[in-house]
């Protein structure tokens, strides 16, 4: 079955066009809408398979689809995305995107089984999210960048929050920094990396690739990442990791070889889950407003059935929580 991104191909324009011009969005010409059509209509394609010719009733429900179901750092963010669902009247299906294209949460979008949606889910792709986009139909993505007219987005700032994370190990007197990331292919953990690497430039700081490990976004990938760090017999004076899953895990991983926090290295995490207050030693991180994030897309998505005007992009900001992780000047 040809996608739109076959139709983008043959008519020789992006994907995102071609998603604009298939739900005849006035961001393009009508000449570019009739060469699209054309191509859609070459290739026999059918948006969103058969499902796009239902007519749809309002199922008074939202998706929240996420790509894990079972971390620390999304109860906060389902937690928030709860309350205001409740509170309209309105069910909440919170389902994994784990199988990507054949996933249940897949079917949600194609099939619009509900009224809106909110993506958390690195797994699903931008077109598929584009194909599924349309007026009476919002999606809220959260951590991605993607252009639509339908599709609206709530970013952390990332890059500014891993700048001021990396610049407080820096200011208490670390300058061999590590970073551990989460998967490569997250927005968010690019972002990060980002904001560490601006941190470091600013200060004259080499970077060093040899410090730089991935620890998956979990406990365990972070706890692992650090064992190698310890292995390598050149352990920097702090590491930053990308959230305070890994930081945690990698707090196991040198407790086991009796390496002090902080008084033999300073440690710094990214979300402020729960647990990082209950860690010994507390975790020093940079907090996220992850229950007004999951709340302000409700919000969002119940502003655009009722055909309000929202804007396509929020930023939230970040704040520095110092705990006794990194070391005292």
């Amino acid at each position: 079955m040809a996608t739109i991104k076959d139709v983008a191909k043959l008519s020789g324009v992006a994907v995102s066009t071609a998603s604009y011009a298939l739900n005849n969005s006035k961001k393009v010409s009508e000449e570019t809408r009739q060469k699209v059509l054309a191509a859609a209509k070459q290739l026999n394609y059918q948006k969103n398979g058969l499902a796009s010719d239902l007519k749809r009733t309002s199922t008074n429900t939202i998706a929240l689809i996420l790509s894990d179901l079972s971390g620390p750092y999304y109860s906060e963010l389902i937690k928030g995305v709860q309350d205001v669902t409740s509170t309209n009247g309105y069910d909440l299906i919170a389902c994994s995107s784990i199988g990507g294209a054949q996933s249940t949460a897949v079917k949600f979008l194609k099939e619009k089984r509900v009224d809106g949606v909110i993506i958390l889910a690195h797994n699903i792709n931008d077109e598929t999210i584009l194909e599924s986009a349309r007026e009476g139909f919002p999606i809220v993505v959260l951590d991605r960048s993607i252009k639509s007219d339908y599709v609206t987005q709530i970013e952390v700032d990332n890059v500014h929050g891993a700048f001021v994370a990396t610049e407080h190990l820096i200011e208490r007197g670390s300058r061999d920094i590590a970073f551990i990331s989460g998967p490569y292919n997250s927005h968010d953990n690019e972002l990060r990396f980002q904001g560490f690497r601006e941190a470091l430039d600013k200060h004259g700081i080499e970077y060093k690739s040899k410090w730089k490990v991935s620890g998956g976004f979990t406990r365990e990938g972070g706890y692992q990442a650090t064992k190698m760090l310890i292995a390598q017999r050149d352990v920097p004076q702090a590491i930053f990791y990308a959230n305070d899953e890994m930081a945690i895990g990698g707090l196991q991983a040198l407790n086991e070889k009796n390496i002090s926090v902080p008084g033999d290295i300073s440690i710094i995490g990214f979300d402020d889950i729960q647990l990082s207050e209950y860690v010994s030693p507390p975790l020093t991180t940079m907090r996220q407003p992850k229950y007004e994030a999951g709340a302000l897309a409700v919000h969002l998505i119940f502003q655009m059935l009722l055909k309000e005007e929202v804007d396509s992009y929020y930023k939230l900001t970040t704040e520095l929580v110092e705990r006794d992780s990194v070391k005292k000047r």
